[in-house]
């Protein structure tokens, strides 16, 4: 039986994400450059995941069960200052470092390095790559005997490759039920609405007739984000869980506006955000 959340817990976890939003909308504004809106659709994703649902040592290899973590790719790495923001409210990185963002020299670059920076799996960017990489983590652990989930986010726009379908079927062969995947399904990419640029249609149907287990949500729903990672773990074929999010969650001139998925805040509009994410 998988416990709720309290009304305290939840309210905390809300919180913590206003909190994570006006650091993306910072770090994006400090350099001019960055991708704020998939990064406040998935930050409650994210909040859940490192905060109750995950285990990660944020003192990485000096941690005894550190060979036990779970594993998490960020496979739409463009949304790097969302894993950032996260990973400092855990304590991978101090908050002030945040501000350095995609600056000459700085540990925070574009995309997520794992050469630069603690915390980070795999680096990534390349979209459509991040299932094929859960899989072979996951078939790694499984040959370790190591009882550790791989997670990996993807964006909706991202199921447009082939690659992606690829994996699914080859999670499925190699019954890789410690990968669980998540999908940011803001319907929303660079160039406009997913459904207008490549529909991607029925996710839940299509992953379903690929052999997964499928569990569809609000993404911006603490209780259901929770609840679908907890019922994932207990899954005997691979999941994926289909969050439903709104782009740009959280600033009400940047939500379901394909403009701001590449484009940095100017003074005014910053200031505008940090004051309706109070």
């Amino acid at each position: 039986m998988i416990n709720q959340l309290s009304n305290s817990e939840i309210e905390k976890i809300k919180e913590v994400s206003r909190k994570l939003r006006r650091n993306i909308l910072k770090m994006v504004h400090s350099h001019q450059s960055g991708h704020p809106g998939g990064s406040l659709s998935c930050i409650d994703i994210l909040n859940v995941l490192y905060t109750h649902c995950m285990k990660h040592y944020p003192e990485c290899e000096k941690h005894p069960d550190y060979k036990n973590r779970d594993r998490f790719i960020l496979s739409k790495g463009h949304v790097s200052p969302a894993l950032y923001s996260i990973l400092s409210h855990c304590g991978y990185i101090d908050e002030k470092e945040l501000m350095t963002f995609r600056q000459f020299g700085s540990k925070l670059q574009g995309h997520p390095c794992c050469h630069k920076l603690k915390g980070i799996e795999i680096s990534t960017g390349s979209l459509g790559q991040g299932l094929s990489i859960a899989c072979g983590m996951a078939l790694g652990l499984k040959l370790d005997k190591i009882d550790s989930k791989v997670y990996v986010l993807m964006g909706d726009g991202e199921t447009e490759e082939g690659s992606v379908w690829e994996a699914a079927m080859n999670a499925v062969h190699h019954k890789l039920d410690n990968i669980i995947a998540i999908v940011d399904r803001n319907k929303l990419q660079i160039d406009g609405s997913t459904e207008d640029i490549k529909n991607v249609g029925d996710l839940n149907s299509k992953f379903k007739a690929f052999g997964w287990n499928t569990i569809e949500i609000n993404g911006h729903d603490i209780n259901s984000i929770y609840y679908a990672i907890e019922s994932a773990k207990t899954s005997s074929i691979p999941t994926v869980i289909i969050a439903n999010t709104i782009k740009g969650k959280g600033v009400s001139f940047m939500e379901n506006n394909a403009g701001w998925h590449g484009k940095a805040p100017n003074d005014e509009q910053l200031n505008q955000a940090l004051e309706e994410l109070k």
